[in-house]
């Protein structure tokens, strides 16, 4: 089931299954994400806090994914996705620009998964003590160069 949470003046989509949440990496997300460090981490509180919180009551279960793995799990595609945009961006190289686009049908959607579902929880489990690091490298103005459309 797809929602749409509004935070911050954006409409953020995000799908619902047991075990599963979808969190969709668009133009509204993009431009909820900008800002300070100290601003983004406290969004990605917000938004996956927004998100347990519906999923319990829809469920009747908590997800059982931690709020530091998912969002290093978000930033990650998050970030591939701006960097596969921005690659397509400067290489003119068409063989290349639709091998990049194959793999950002990938980052454009970020399935995050209980360990049960989603058999690499383990790593995002694992660089969820980075969380810091991976918000840091992203970038404040994130859409600045207007990549992402939606």
């Amino acid at each position: 089931m797809d929602k749409i949470y509004k935070l911050e003046g954006q409409k953020i989509k995000v799908g619902l299954e047991p075990k599963l949440i979808r969190v969709y990496s668009n133009a509204q997300l993009w431009a909820y994400l900008e800002g300070k460090a100290a601003v983004r981490l406290n969004r990605f509180e917000l938004l996956v806090n927004t998100i347990k919180v519906d999923y319990e009551q829809h469920f009747g279960q908590v997800l059982a994914i931690s709020n530091a793995s998912l969002i290093v799990e978000i930033l990650v595609h998050v970030y591939c996705d701006y960097l596969g945009l921005y690659f397509n961006h400067i290489v003119t190289i068409k063989w290349l620009q639709q091998i990049v686009k194959k793999l950002l049908k990938r980052a454009e959607v970020v399935d995050c998964g209980e360990k049960t579902v989603d058999s690499n929880r383990w790593v995002w489990d694992l660089l969820a003590g980075s969380q810091s690091l991976f918000i840091n490298i992203l970038p404040e103005k994130l859409n600045a160069k207007n990549f992402k459309h939606d």
